[in-house]
């Protein structure tokens, strides 16, 4: 007999991710699925093998916290509440009387419909569909240990500590001696101390709703009990225009279009057009705001007035920049078509003699850059709006044109796996998780250029991950270990050069000599115990890597 072949931890957490893809598009073609039935608990399994670092401690008895301020932070208020869920497409919600929910860190409108029922609107495609489910299926998990605390066995009885916190929820108003014996009840429910409960509780605290936490934990808890006693099956449905229109590149087409219609319009589509995707202060503020704030920091270096501008309360400062950019040639476009990236289009011919930061060669205007800055995509969405983008604008009369791109470049926040918050990933390759695509390119960045800034720079190829909800520290050591020299993780990089390649390469729509660009910045770094994503944003630590990414990009463009 030959000796038995043991998988490793890694192999098995690849194993887990690939079902949990294959499960979720399979529940999406089938059109629904419930949480506890053979599905739900077929995706609940895999997420509790793949235990993602992410969600901290799921696996284990005791509630995970920080991951539920996570995912919450992603889905629409109110959705621990709903018993059913709909995922639909873009169906005009917006014009009923339903005010949209959007999520504080995914722009996504969400509607509650009924007491019973949130529906939510996916415009950005399957990378969407899969965020959704695997945060959904953590709350369902979360949910379930709650129920399995509080239901006293073979009865339909619960446990004193959730009748207490019940009547606590109920009140419309909790005096502070109060609200300490709900907290101490919820902390002996979710297997917690006191302390963890009341830092978590302050974080989901607002000032309409001070009580939020425990009403979340409680909605938790009901909803599951509720399905336990009574029978009263929770479901999440896919509404069936999504499923036709899904893939289609229904709101990519639209974006692209408006946006080709605008330069257009403009006399730009000819010029040389520079694509960068970024966010949507970074590049108008290199170019503007040293000039329009001179008053305000007349001797102070350009990190102090980008950190006062990303400041939450200058909105006065801000304003003078935008004022500057668009008496200068800023464009500004926001997103009707549903894809939630807006643009800003730089016509630099515009520019007047000193009212940038930059110096760009003498070139006839119509030689001079048009610099195109797109909002971050996410995950696929990616792909559908830059090769829609890439492709020759059809007009009205029925002729085309070509779009004239003389270069793209992406600069994104990313999960690193040496270093920490704010270094600096150079790819020169991208991969593509769970299978052997690659996508290796001339990256126009290399790490010298960032050299001598104080931030560690790493340079080696990054992997495009199916969600950073869906990995754990076997699997991004295995990459970060093997050959394939991962550096770090990220959503868009292969959609992005696999429609950069087929409109370069194949399709002819753009030049074959389209320069790239691809630089990243940590968000966090999944290895180390407490720097995930769930620890918390960057604060004023991705301030510096942004601007200093954004500066070498600008430069190049300008030097060329």
């Amino acid at each position: 007999m030959g000796k038995a072949i043991t998988t490793t931890r890694a192999q098995e957490s690849t194993n887990a991710i690939e079902r949990m893809y294959i499960t979720m598009r399979h529940l999406f073609n089938r059109g629904f699925y419930k949480p506890n039935g053979v599905s739900g608990e077929a995706l609940k399994n895999a997420l509790l093998q793949l235990r993602p670092e992410i969600y901290g401690s799921v696996g284990e008895e005791k509630a995970e916290l920080n991951g539920l301020i996570y995912v919450l932070e992603r889905l629409p208020e109110g959705i621990e509440q709903c018993s059913f869920i709909n995922l639909t497409s873009d169906e005009g919600y917006g014009i009923s009387h339903i005010n949209p929910i959007i999520p504080p860190k995914r722009r996504r409108n969400c509607y509650r419909i009924d007491e019973e029922q949130m529906n939510i609107e996916i415009t950005r495609g399957r990378s969407d569909i899969y965020d959704i489910l695997t945060h959904l299926t953590f709350l369902f998990i979360e949910s379930e240990k709650i129920c399995k605390k509080v239901l006293i066995t073979d009865t339909d009885k619960t446990i004193r500590d959730w009748t207490k916190l019940e009547n606590a929820v109920q009140k419309d108003e909790l005096p502070q001696s109060e609200r300490e014996i709900a907290i101490i009840h919820t902390a002996n429910i979710l297997g917690r101390s006191f302390e963890e409960i009341l830092e978590v509780y302050k974080k989901f605290s607002t000032k309409d709703n001070p009580d939020r936490f425990l009403k979340v934990i409680y909605w938790l808890g009901k909803l599951a009990l509720d399905e336990e006693i009574t029978g009263e099956k929770r479901a999440i449905t896919f509404s069936a225009l999504l499923r036709e229109r899904l893939g289609h590149h229904i709101h990519g087409e639209r974006w692209a279009n408006n946006i080709k219609e605008v330069l257009t319009k403009n006399n730009l589509l000819q010029r040389p057009i520079h694509i960068i995707s970024a966010n949507m202060h970074s590049v108008m503020n290199s170019l503007f705001a040293k000039v329009a704030l001179k008053s305000e920091f007349p001797n102070t270096d350009s990190l102090e007035i980008f950190e006062a501008l990303s400041s939450s309360g200058n909105t006065a400062l801000r304003k003078k920049v935008i004022d500057l950019a668009e008496e200068n040639g800023m464009i500004a476009i926001d997103d009707t078509s549903g894809t939630n990236i807006d643009v800003q289009i730089f016509d630099t011919a515009k520019i007047k003699t000193n009212n940038c930061s930059y110096e760009f060669s003498e070139n006839q205007d119509d030689k001079k850059p048009v610099i195109f800055v797109m909002d971050y995509a996410f995950g696929e969405q990616a792909y559908e709006t830059i090769d829609e983008l890439l492709k020759p604008y059809v007009t009205k009369k029925g002729g085309s044109s070509l779009i004239n791109v003389d270069s793209v470049s992406i600069m994104g926040k990313a999960g690193i796996l040496e270093g920490g918050k704010g270094d600096l990933m150079i790819p020169s390759a991208h991969i593509f998780e769970g299978t052997a695509d690659n996508y290796p390119f001339n990256n126009e960045l290399c790490a010298k250029d960032f050299e001598g800034y104080g931030l560690k720079v790493f340079e080696g190829t990054m992997v495009t991950v199916l969600g950073t909800s869906l990995q754990n520290k076997d699997i991004l050591k295995f990459f970060h270990k093997s050959t394939w020299n991962v550096i770090g993780l990220e959503m868009e990089g292969v959609h992005y050069q696999k429609a950069i390649q087929s409109a370069s390469k194949i399709r002819k729509s753009i030049g074959e000599d389209v320069k790239v660009r691809y630089a990243y910045y940590a968000s966090d770094n999944p290895l180390e115990t407490g720097s995930t994503l769930a620890s918390g944003g960057l604060g004023t630590t991705g301030v510096k890597p942004t601007y200093l990414i954004t500066d070498k990009i600008l430069k190049q463009i300008f030097n060329t």
